[in-house]
Order: C-alpha cells, then sequence, then structure tokens
C-alpha cells in the first residue's frame, strides 16, 4: 500500500498490472473501502492491459479521516431540511485529479461504483482533458433520481454498532437486502470482507460525511451534458438503492454514452457478471485509446 498528499487529505492506494497499460482508476463508493474492490476482479482489468488504480476516499479506509468535521445530522438532511457537509462530491473527485497527479499519469479511464460513479462523473465534468474514458455503474446524476426503496435505505441507515461481531452480522443483513437477488450470495465472502473492513478501519462519522456530501452536491445532468468523452453506464435492473432509474438518467444525460443493464444484479458486482463487466470495460477503454 502507498500514501501521498492530495488536496489536503493523504490517499491510500495500490496498483496492479504494468505501468504501461492502460491507466484504469477505481472510485469505491459510499462508506465503502478500496478492498472492496476484489483483488481478482483487479487482476482481470489488468491481464485486459490495464494499469489499475485503486484508492481510499477520505473518510473511508487508511485514507484521512475529517474527524473535525464532526457528524452532519442525516435524519435532518433526508426530512428536506438544510445539508450541513464538510465538503462535496466535486471535492473527492478532485482528490482523484490529485491522485493522477502523484502517479504521473496525464489522464486516466474512470470506473466508479455508486458514489463512485458520481465521483467519476463529476471529475469527468471538471477534468473533461483528462478523462479518457468514464464508466459509471450503479450509480445516477442525482441523489433524487433513482433514489433507494424504503427497505434499501433502512438496511443503509441502520444504526452504527461498535462491536466488531455485530458489524459482520450486520453487512450480511444489509447485503441479503441491497445485494443482487438473481445471483446466489457468497456469505461467507461478505461476512470476511466486513472483518477486515473493520480491522483496517471503522468510522460510521466518515459514512455521514460522505453521504451528506452526495445530499448536498446537487445535479450533475446539465454538467454531464457537456461531456464528449467516451462513456459506459452500468447498472442493476434490482438495484434497491439506486434503482434503475438512475443509470437510465446518466445515460441519458453523456452524448452517445452506452447503457448497460443486467438482469437480477442488484447493488453489488456479483462474481459471475465480471467477465461480462471487465469485457465491457476493456471495449470501452481500447476503443477510447484508438481515438
Amino acid at each position: 500500500m502507498n500514501r501521498v498528499t492530495v488536496n489536503g487529505v493523504d490517499l491510500a492506494y495500490d496498483s496492479f498490472g504494468s505501468p504501461g497499460g492502460r491507466p484504469l482508476l477505481l472510485i469505491m463508493g459510499l462508506g465503502a473501502q478500496m478492498i472492496q474492490w476484489d483483488e481478482r476482479l483487479c487482476a482481470m482489468f489488468a491481464e485486459h492491459g490495464h494499469h489499475v488504480v485503486r484508492f481510499d476516499n477520505r473518510d473511508a479506509g487508511l485514507s484521512t479521516h475529517l474527524h473535525a468535521a464532526g457528524v452532519p445530522d442525516l435524519g435532518q438532511a433526508l426530512g428536506g431540511g438544510p445539508v450541513a457537509a464538510p465538503y462535496l462530491v466535486e471535492d473527492m473527485a478532485d482528490d482523484a485529479a490529485g491522485l493522477l497527479d502523484a502517479l504521473g499519469w496525464e489522464g486516466a479511464h474512470l470506473l466508479g461504483v455508486s458514489m463512485g460513479g458520481m465521483i467519476a462523473q463529476s471529475f469527468a465534468a471538471r477534468h473533461p482533458a483528462r478523462t479518457r474514458s468514464l464508466t459509471s455503474v450503479m450509480s445516477t446524476p442525482s441523489p433524487y433520481v433513482g433514489a433507494p426503496t424504503e427497505r434499501a435505505l433502512a438496511a443503509l441507515l441502520s444504526p452504527s454498532l461498535p462491536e466488531r461481531d455485530a458489524v459482520v452480522r450486520r453487512a450480511v443483513e444489509s447485503a441479503r437486502v441491497l445485494g443482487s437477488p438473481g445471483y446466489p450470495m457468497d456469505e461467507e465472502r461478505v461476512a470476511a470482507l466486513a472483518a477486515r473492513a473493520f480491522d483496517r478501519s471503522y468510522d460510521p462519522a466518515g459514512f455521514a460525511r460522505q453521504f451528506a456530501a452526495i445530499l448536498a452536491s446537487g445535479d450533475r445532468t446539465p454538467a454531464l451534458r457537456g461531456l464528449s468523452v467516451p462513456a459506459l453506464v452500468i447498472h442493476g435492473e434490482r438495484d434497491q438503492l439506486i434503482q434503475p432509474a438512475g443509470g437510465v438518467a446518466t445515460a441519458d444525460a453523456i452524448p452517445e454514452a452506452k447503457l448497460l443493464t443486467f438482469p437480477g444484479m442488484g447493488h453489488d458486482l456479483p462474481e459471475p457478471l465480471w467477465p461480462d463487466i471487465v469485457s465491457a470495460v476493456s471495449e470501452l477503454t481500447g476503443r477510447a485509446e484508438a481515438v
């Protein structure tokens, strides 16, 4: 693992594949750590000609946690009240741009999931010359498009727990709600990853600050309409956390974006779909490099 200081925060990252490969930046979602990008999936991207970098967003994993910023009142924000966010999705996009600087990358292919897709969208809008291609997965241009079902929101915002075993059990319970009903859930893998994430860094307040950033960042649709980068939008047809309308709206906003949906896929990346996802992203990045 490596660390760099960018945009006023330290970011932890690691990499896969040859430095001569197509640069692919993987951006993880709300409250998630870079280890949620499975090493085997990263290796598959590397085998398809990419130099892969995954990293912890601010307030997640081993990157800087903004403890002094306190804990936003998400209940007030979700109830329509003012959102007190210490930073925005745009700031997180600028973190990613700073990471590119530290890596010596003039540009990169962006692949973001969920909140990571929002960060990737914002990056493309703010740094178009550095965006070689954009893949937005199970995401949305606005927190109010493709809004979660009540059941999914309850799973996402279940009260934080201090005990490791309870956190692991909660992760498995949430995965049953938010995951892909069309594919078998590997409970042992989900539990092991949750335990690893807890041991690495557990910060419910950081999750709340990231969520506040999503709610305070508004609608990216006008900015996305001005993009001229090769783009792919991937979404699960059974996603309850960001419902399919979010993916449709993203693809509709980006000129000439391709929309790829998977029946039975929810708000995760089921392993049986990895070959299809890697193939689709690799086709996009290869086509973008050929332009």
